[in-house]
C-alpha cells in the first residue's frame, strides 16, 4: 500500500513538472518568434508606459502628495479634498497616540504617492468635528474621490496597542480603498515600539486615546 501512495505521489510530481516544462518551452518559443520589429515595438510601448508613470507621479508631488503635511483652517481642508481620489486625514491633538498615527503616515507618505496624506487639528477644526461625527483621537478619515468612505478609530483596528507596524496600518487604509493594492508586497517598516528609541516622552493625562471633548 504504501509502495502505491508513494508511486502516486511520484506520478503526481512528475506530471507537474513536465506541465511546467511544457509551459515554459512555450513561453520561449513566443520570444524566439519576435523579430526586430516585435521587440523594438515592446521597447516602445514600454517606454511609452513610463513616461505616462512619471507623468501621473510629477502630478501628484505638484498637489502636495509624497509628503505628510498639517493644514491650517478647515476651508484649506476642502481645498486639499477637491478632485482627490484617494485621502488621508488625521483628526489629531499633542497626544501620544496621535504622535504614534503621525510617524507611520510620515513613511506611508513617502512610499504610496497615489494618496494624498494631511493632518488637521481637531479641537481648532469644530465645524469638521462634528459634520465628519469624529468623537474620539486619533481618528483617520479615509476619503475617495472627495466622499468619506470609512474611519480608523483609536486603535481598535490596529490590535488596540500602540506597537503596530506601519505594514498594519497601510492593509487598513488598502482594505478601504484609499491605498494601492499592488504596493502591498513591500517590506512592512519597522514597528512603532521602536519610535520610543532614544528616549520616551513624558507621559501626561492626554497621552492616551481619548473621547473627543
Amino acid at each position: 500500500m504504501e509502495a502505491v501512495v508513494q508511486q502516486a505521489i511520484h506520478d503526481q510530481v512528475l506530471s507537474a513538472a513536465r506541465a511546467a516544462e511544457d509551459q515554459l518551452d512555450s513561453q520561449l518559443h513566443a520570444l524566439n518568434k519576435l523579430d526586430e520589429d516585435d521587440m523594438e515595438e515592446m521597447r516602445r510601448k514600454r517606454l511609452e508606459q513610463m513616461k505616462i508613470i512619471a507623468k501621473k507621479k510629477q502630478e501628484w508631488m505638484n498637489k502636495g502628495h509624497g509628503e505628510y503635511r498639517e493644514i491650517d483652517g478647515e476651508k484649506n481642508f476642502f481645498s486639499e479634498m477637491k478632485g482627490e481620489a484617494r485621502l488621508v486625514c488625521h483628526f489629531f491633538r499633542n497626544n501620544w497616540p496621535c504622535k504614534v498615527i503621525d510617524r507611520h503616515l510620515e513613511t506611508l507618505a513617502k512610499t504610496h504617492l497615489e494618496t494624498k496624506f494631511i493632518r488637521i487639528h481637531a479641537e481648532k477644526s469644530p465645524f469638521l468635528v462634528e459634520r465628519l461625527k469624529i468623537w474620539m483621537l486619533p481618528t483617520l478619515a479615509l476619503i475617495k474621490n472627495e466622499k468619506t468612505v470609512d474611519y480608523v478609530v483609536g486603535f481598535d483596528d490596529l490590535g488596540g496597542k500602540d506597537d503596530f507596524s506601519t505594514n498594519d496600518l497601510a492593509m487598513r487604509l488598502c482594505a478601504a480603498g484609499v491605498l494601492s493594492e499592488d504596493k502591498m508586497h513591500k517590506p512592512a517598516p519597522a514597528p512603532a515600539r521602536n519610535i520610543r528609541q532614544g528616549g520616551q516622552p513624558s507621559k501626561d493625562p492626554d497621552d492616551e486615546d481619548s473621547d473627543f471633548e
